[in-house]
Order: structure tokens, then sequence, then C-alpha cells
């Protein structure tokens, strides 16, 4: 069938064969993506009525939607051949993964659970697997479980007893193909199947990746067929296994004979199963066993040397020296300082949700953030990788990060998955991976749970500050999300103002509108005295609604800064910020702005590197570390960073800006006036570049051309705003002195954004002597002595 085509489906190559058809590997012509298509045996489905009930089936199968389970597309005939396709996965099954031998207990700990977590969600929507086995669960190349083929053997298979179903050799004795191994009693017995009957199938599958070897190892399927009605497993260690206890009970608890005795439910499963991997076993260690179970060593009364091992048994449990890491097999986590967030991939074909894993990676971003012994570097940063080819351990050197974290979401009306994978880089090794279904507007209560559990498996200790601030979460009104997530997509600051309407305790909305105050005033689009007393009312709002929030800190901190002149307040409300959510690059940023207005240059110079440090690959981190360098007369160093941005954007007009004042202090002044006139040109009527322009001219000695930029600025302030600050810089570089303090009065009445920062301003130097400046630095609120240089 290479080459041919089934409807929309053009087949590719063959991947699979088995009982239940041929599978290939198909380009779906419509959807541009590759599928899997499975064609059905010829007369599989005897006449059309059947294939009305496979096809009912196959839909209801297709509802199925979790991470861990391979979705069913479609189901068709085409040119007298039945099909399904089905979500194509690229990796190995656990039989190939188990062919080498016996698997870390940590990876089958993480194997086991994911494929638990596909049941569990099978099993709510009352779907049962039936046919359980390591040929169909497939494992991606990033550790990513897909269980396949789920409910496809009721369709193929009437209930009844096994020997109708299985094949015969040559020599008259059943086949050992596939499916019987891994069978519970009553599918042999021909009794009614259920949940447990999946359980009893991946306590088998545990097994054999624990050992390498299957339960019932017998050699013909008679023998297989009487072991698993009447005979237990053979003990793992007995095999030379490296099994702890807690998973060696777990995996004969699925085996159990009757289904009574087993787990009762998939969920009961993953609760034993994460016991284990975190070490708290006493729930599962004093559980009762099954009825059939084999008593093991600490069911059985303990002699004289009880008190060894109680004391072995406590340092197992409190993990002292690594002994339950050593026992157990688990990999041992390195000391983890930094972090990335890698962007999480969007699932979801919704074009209107193309940004959704943006927003929730930004938002996992900062609930990691507020833990003070990590690093978090900034979705800035990681979003430089979205569609890389680069590999994890690259990417984690470059971004200096010892922890990656990846994953998935998708969304589907008001319900969304995340799946986030905890990778060590290192050694390109999954340490965890799991999957959370939430109703959409509880995004930031998951993403806390999220980070919780991140710091759980990397072995950080929370304060009880930071655990109560990580679960103070709250849901969200889903039609405020919704007109929340408009905003962030398009940058229009009205869609958050809707957002609070729909929910008026959405702080996020309300520090998001903060921030567009805080642009706004800075760069003058609109008065910004008008501006930054909004910035202090949404930033307020925004904190009463959630007190925790550092970002809603930082713009209460920036309010009372260019707003009120308050130094005081603006410095504490910079470190409470930081004390909140220490990996704010943006923060580190700002407050280094703030130590630089101040004059204080060490402290600027050691806050904006952190801040690069957070957020390496920012462009206007890297240019806002150049404006440092230029208040500490490291020109050169300025100039470097400056280019740098100018490479990365050529239409960037404050790299062209920042790069033009290097070069003014350099007397380039010719270098200087290039990169001016190019800002202005990307920057159409931007008083910013309009007044550096004019300022530079001024100085050299092209009175004519600056008093032409002094005019147009003037008459633009006619029609619009245009800051006092832009207009006295001309007035500085005529040398017209008297004129530029009258127009830096206004700029410290109507509180021009970039006023703050005239102690630090090289172009203000020659008016320093002057009793006009003292007096202005005064009323600012700036201390009197110069900056450092």
């Amino acid at each position: 069938m290479i080459g041919q085509t089934l409807g929309h489906y053009r087949i590719i190559e063959k991947i699979g064969a088995g009982g239940m058809g041929v599978v290939y590997r198909a380009r779906d012509e419509r959807l541009e993506r590759d599928v899997a298509i499975k064609v059905l045996p010829a007369g599989a489905l005897a006449d059309e009525e059947m294939r009305k009930r496979f096809r009912r089936e196959a839909m209801a199968l297709s509802k199925l939607n979790h991470p861990n389970i391979a979705t069913i597309h479609d189901f068709n005939t085409e040119k007298e051949v039945d099909f399904l396709a089905m979500e194509y996965i690229s990796g190995v099954t656990l039989g190939e993964k188990a062919q080498s031998g016996a698997l870390p207990e940590a990876e089958v700990l993480q194997l086991g659970r994911q494929a638990a977590e596909a049941l569990e969600a099978a099993h709510e929507q009352g779907m049962i697997h039936r046919d359980l086995k390591p040929g169909n669960i497939m494992v991606t190349p990033k550790g990513l479980v897909k269980v396949l083929d789920f409910g496809l053997a009721k369709l193929f298979r009437p209930s009844g007893p096994l020997d109708k179903t299985l094949t015969l050799t040559s020599a008259g004795t059943q086949a050992l193909t596939g499916t019987l191994p891994y069978m519970a009693p009553e599918q042999l017995e021909g009794r009614e199947v259920d949940e447990r009957t999946d359980i009893h199938a991946l306590g088998a599958i545990l097994y054999k990746l624990a050992t390498g070897e299957r339960p019932y190892p017998q050699e013909n399927s008679s023998e297989v067929m009487y072991a698993i009605l009447h005979k237990p497993p053979e003990p793992p260690g007995s095999l030379g296994a490296q099994i702890s206890e807690g998973l060696e009970r777990i995996i004969f608890k699925c085996l159990e004979k009757e289904p009574a005795n087993r787990y009762a439910s998939a969920k009961e499963l993953i609760g034993d199963l994460n016991k284990l991997e975190t070490g708290d076993l006493s729930a599962l260690i004093a559980g009762k066993p099954g009825r059939r179970a084999k008593r093991s060593l600490w069911q059985r009364p303990l002699p004289i040397s009880a008190l060894v091992l109680g004391v072995a048994g406590l340092l197992f449990a409190l993990n002292i020296g690594g002994m339950r890491n050593f026992l157990t097999g688990r990999a041992r986590a390195p000391q983890v300082q930094s972090l990335a967030v890698l962007p999480l991939e969007n699932l979801s074909p919704d074009p209107e949700q193309k940004d959704f894993g943006v927003v929730m990676t930004d938002t996992l971003i900062t609930e990691l953030g507020q833990i003070s012994a990590l690093r978090v570097r900034s979705l800035t940063s990681v979003m430089q990788y979205i569609k890389t080819e680069k590999s994890l351990p690259q990417i984690a050197k470059e971004l200096n990060a010892d922890m990656v974290v990846e994953g998935s979401v998708l969304r589907s009306g008001e319900k969304m998955r995340i799946t986030a994978r905890l990778v060590n880089p290192a050694e390109d090794r999954q340490l965890w991976v799991k999957s959370y279904e939430r109703d959409i507007g509880g995004f930031l209560v998951l993403q806390s749970e999220i980070a919780q559990e991140i710091t759980r498996q990397i072995g950080i200790r929370l304060s009880a500050e930071a655990r109560f601030r990580l679960a103070k979460r709250r849901a969200v009104n889903p039609k405020a999300l919704d007109v929340y997530l408009k905003g962030v997509y398009s940058g229009d600051s009205e869609y958050f103002n809707q957002a609070i309407q729909l929910d008026p305790d959405f702080a996020l909305a309300y520090t998001q509108i903060a921030n567009g105050y805080f642009f706004s005033g800075l760069f003058g689009a609109i008065p910004p005295r008008d501006a930054f007393s909004k910035m202090k009312q949404a930033a307020l709002k925004a904190l009463e609604k959630d007190d925790t929030l550092g970002e809603a800190h930082s713009y209460l901190a920036l309010a009372w800064l260019h707003y009120d002149l308050n130094w005081t307040e603006a410095e504490k409300e910079f470190k409470r910020a930081l004390e909140l959510n220490p990996s704010l690059a943006y923060t580190h940023h700002l407050y280094a702005h703030y130590l630089m207005a101040m004059g204080r240059m060490e402290e600027s110079m050691a806050e904006i590197k952190l801040a690069s440090e957070l957020d390496p690959f920012s462009a206007d981190m890297n240019l806002c570390f150049g404006w440092h360098c230029i208040s500490t007369a490291d020109y050169d160093e300025a100039i470097g960073l400056a280019l740098k941005g100018v490479q990365m954007d050529p239409n960037n007009s404050w790299a062209q800006v920042i790069l033009g004042w290097a070069y003014e202090q350099k007397s380039m002044i010719k270098e200087a006036l290039v990169e001016f006139q190019t800002a202005v040109s990307h920057w159409k009527d931007g008083s910013l570049p309009l007044g550096a322009l004019g300022h530079a001219y001024g100085i050299a000695g092209q009175k004519k051309e600056a008093q032409e930029i002094l005019e147009k600025l003037l008459e633009m302030s006619k029609q619009t705003y245009v800051p006092a600050y832009d207009i006295a810089a001309v007035y500085v570089g005529l040398g017209e002195n008297a004129q530029a303090f009258e127009w830096l009065s206004k700029a410290l009445e109507e509180r021009s954004g970039f006023l703050i920062y005239i102690k630090c301003d090289r172009r203000f130097d020659g008016l320093r002597s002057d009793a006009r400046y003292e007096a202005l630095l005064k009323r600012i609120g700036l201390p009197l002595r110069t900056i450092k240089t």
C-alpha cells in the first residue's frame, strides 16, 4: 500500500503489524500532519451493521483526550479497506525498551505512573483496554508514555473464553503471541472484565520492566494459562533484579488472582507509586496485602534484630545519606541552583489559542521564580528555543541551567491539560513527568501546584511563607481569562479593563494595566503625571487582590518613584518585589535603574548584571546594561552592547539611541548623528530620538539643524504631549542653559519619565556647577553627591 491514498491520507511506510491489522505511517493531506493508519484485517467487519457498530465504538474512543493516550482521529472505509486514523507517535514500545533487560527503578516508576494515569482517564469514561501489553505502550524520545489501541480488543473480540480466540501452532499448542502473558485470570476464564483487569496487565508490565522477565515465563500457552490461574510469579529478587520491597509489593498487589484483592482503581495505584517515589512508604507498607499475597519480610514476626531494622527503616524514610535513593534505584537529583522552563508546546489546533502555550510558560516561570533558592531563566530567554533543533544539554549550557522543565499544553473549551517534565540536562534524562487536567479558570492554581511539585522533585524545601504564597492562588472567571489572554496576545490594554469588569478580583489584569500606564508615561504616549497616577491605582488594586505578586510591587515602586518622588518607599517596594520573586529579571532591571538614578553605581551594576544573567538573550536587558555603562563612563563596553542590539534588530530605535549617546560621549559626533538620524527614521515623531538628535546637532555646532529640531518638538507639543525633558536636552546642546532649566522645571511638574535619571544623563554634565541644578535635585529628592565614574 506504500504510495497509495486512503481518502485524504497518503501512505508513506509500514511501521507495524499484529492481530488487529497492519499499521502505516501516512500523511494527512488536509491537515498537513503525519498520522498512523491501522488497516483492519480483510473481513474483520463482516457486514455494514458490524461496520456501523465499529464506527460508533471508534468515535466513542476518539473522545478519550489525554496526553498519555494515543488519540483516534477517524474511522473510514475506502476502496473496500476499513481503517482507523490515529495519532502518529515516534519512539519505541515498552517491549523494545525492555529487550536490553531490567530498567532502573526510577524509570520503571515514571513509566508505570504515566501508564496508570492513562488508565485512570479511560476508566473514568467507562473504557477498558482489555489488551494492555508492552507492545502497545509507546515511549517518545522525551519520555512521554502513549498507550495505544485503547478499547480495540473489545471491537475485534467477542466476550467469552479466551480459547475461542487463540490460534494453534502446527504442534497443536496455542501460540504464545502477544496478549496471553499479560492477561488476567478472569479473561482466561471468560468472566466479566473491568478496570482491575487492566491493572493486572499493568502489574505484569511493571514486572517485565523491573526484572527483564515476564511474570509467567513458561514455554507454551497452556503452561502460561495454568500459571496465571494458579501460581504466583517468582519474587523479583530471586531473578537478580535490584528492586525495592515497595515496588515488589505494588506489583504483586496488581497481580493478585482475584480482582477484589488488587487495587480498586488506577487512582489508588498511582497513589502508591507516588508514595514509593517520594519515600512516603508508611501507608504503603502498613496497608493490608491481598489474601493470597506472599508474606513479605515486613509482615513476618521479627526477631531481636527488629531494633536494627527499625533504625534502618528510619534512615530509609528520612533518606539520610541518600539511603532511600540507593535502595530504590531512584536517581539522586544534583544540587539545583538554576532552572529553565522551555516554551510549553501548544497542542491546540485552534488558531485563536496559538499563544496559549507562551502564556502558560510565563505563568509557570513566575510561580517558580518565587522560590528564593532557585534562579529561573526569563521568558524572553527561553523563547529563543521555541522551534530549536538544539539538544537539551546544549540549551541548558547556553542558559546556564542546572535543570530543565518542558512539556505541553492543550486547551479545549473551558478545560485545559498541562503535561510537565523535569529533565536533568547533564544526563539528558527525565526525572519526573506528570499530566494535570483542570478547568481553565484554575490555571493559576494549577501552575502553583506544578511549581510546588517541581521544587519537591529537585529537593528544595520551601519556607512556610513560600508555601503560603504558592497556595494562595485563586480561580479566575473563564470569560475574564479569555479576554485577558486577548490582551496579552495583542498588547491592547483595553482587554485588561474588560477582564476586570468580568472578574473584579483578577489581580493579574490590574498588574497588566499598571504595566501599560508605566510605558505610556515613560515614553510620553500620554501625559506622565496622569499615567503614573493611574499606574499607582492599578498596582494598589492588584495588591489589594493578591499582595504576593512581585510584579505588582514593582509597579507600585515605580509609582512611588516617578509620581510621588518618594525614593524611600520606592526602594521598599522594589525589595519586597524581589523578596517575593527573586528571579524577576525585569524587577532587577528596574531596581538597577533606581540605583543608577541615585548614583549608587556599584549596586546598580550588580543588579543589572544579575538581570542580564537571568535574561541572557533579552535585547532590552543588554541595551539597558549599555546605558548603565555610559553612566560609569565605560563607553567602549556600551558601544559593544548597543552594536549587538542593532545587529539583532536593525530597526531597534532604543539600541540606536544608546549607541548614539555612547558615541557622543567619546566625541564621535559624526557617528552619533548617524545613529540618532536612523533612530528618528524608525521611531516616527518619537520625541526621545528627536531630542537626542537636536542635542547632538547643538554640541556639533550645527545650530541651524538643532533649532529646526527644537521648533519641530515645540510644534508637536501643540498637538500632543511632548516630554519637556527632551526639549530641555536640545536647549542644553545649544548652550541655552536658562531655557534648559525652565524646561527642566516643567519636566518636574509634569513628571517627565526620564527626569529622575538626570544625575546619570551625561548630556546635562554642563549644568552640574549651577546652583539651579542642585536646587532641582533637591526638588526631585536626589542626593547631591555626584555619580561614581
